[in-house]
């Protein structure tokens, strides 16, 4: 968005609704920001921003906004959902230019589908500005190409937050197991003993590589490699938490190759 863009949001704001935009802040790394998404930080009047925006991106903010922590970390919520979409209506009553901004891309395990419905429903004018997902960019960062033509040909993105144990499991994961080449979970650090009980269940070999990747594009990025039966001790062993992509698959083999050439 340009400048001339947002001074036309900001005097048509003044005598209507002004207008929500949900800006993907990309997996952390400031270079992956999109140019639409810092031009809208930079004019923007209110900032709704979650706990993993890191604080690289935080610092494009117009240093006269508003800024408000609406994250939600496992067990620390700052807001609840039903909170956050209110508090965007209203600041959409006040402002001309209200940011929701969320780390990775909106519609992609970010619950921006259904802000932006909750929104319209309310009348408010709402935009989308994708960012980069973290399912694709921490592997990267990595090394770990997420399709190869010696390794890969199809990838699944899945989210590992559900309630183990759970009588009707929203994901069906012998399903995933045998559905593509590569798997990649995002929030699945928490579960991941139950995950890989299934996934070798379905008949993932104990042998298959994998690879968890914790604040992926950061400068303090940290990577875990082993294969499914090893890497729950691994993990145990080491302390790795969440947050983290975890990438399953033969893929995870190029990290070795190609790790020593991390942008």
């Amino acid at each position: 968005m340009n400048r001339e863009d947002t001074k036309d949001a900001k005097e048509e704001g003044k005598n209507c609704l002004g207008k929500v935009y949900l800006v993907g802040a990309g997996p952390g790394d400031p270079g992956l920001m999109t140019l639409k998404g810092k031009g809208l930080l930079e004019c923007a009047d209110v900032v709704i921003y979650d706990a993993l925006v890191s604080p690289a991106i935080l610092e494009m903010i117009n240093p006269q906004a508003e800024k408000i922590n609406a994250g939600k970390r496992r067990g620390r919520h700052s807001l609840v959902q039903e909170e956050t979409t209110q508090l965007m209506i209203e600041k959409a009553q006040e402002h001309a230019v209200v940011v929701r901004l969320k780390g990775g891309d909106p519609f992609v395990f970010g619950r921006g589908g259904e802000e932006m419905e909750e929104l319209l429903q309310a009348g408010v004018d709402v935009e989308v500005v994708p960012g980069i997902t973290s399912g694709i960019a921490a592997p990267a960062y990595a090394g770990i190409p997420l399709t190869h033509r010696l390794y890969s040909s199809s990838v699944t993105f899945v989210t590992g937050h559900e309630a183990a144990g759970k009588y009707r499991p929203t994901v069906n994961w012998s399903a995933i197991a045998h559905g593509s080449e590569t798997i990649v979970i995002y929030m699945g650090i928490h579960n991941l003993p139950y995950i890989v009980q299934e996934l070798v269940k379905a008949g993932l070999s104990l042998e298959t590589p994998i690879a968890l990747v914790r604040w992926g594009t950061r400068s303090d990025q940290q990577e875990l490699i082993g294969e499914l039966g090893t890497i729950i001790e691994q993990v145990e062993q080491t302390g790795f938490e969440a947050p983290a992509i975890v990438v399953i698959g033969a893929v995870v083999h190029m990290h070795k190759i190609l790790s020593g050439l991390r942008l």
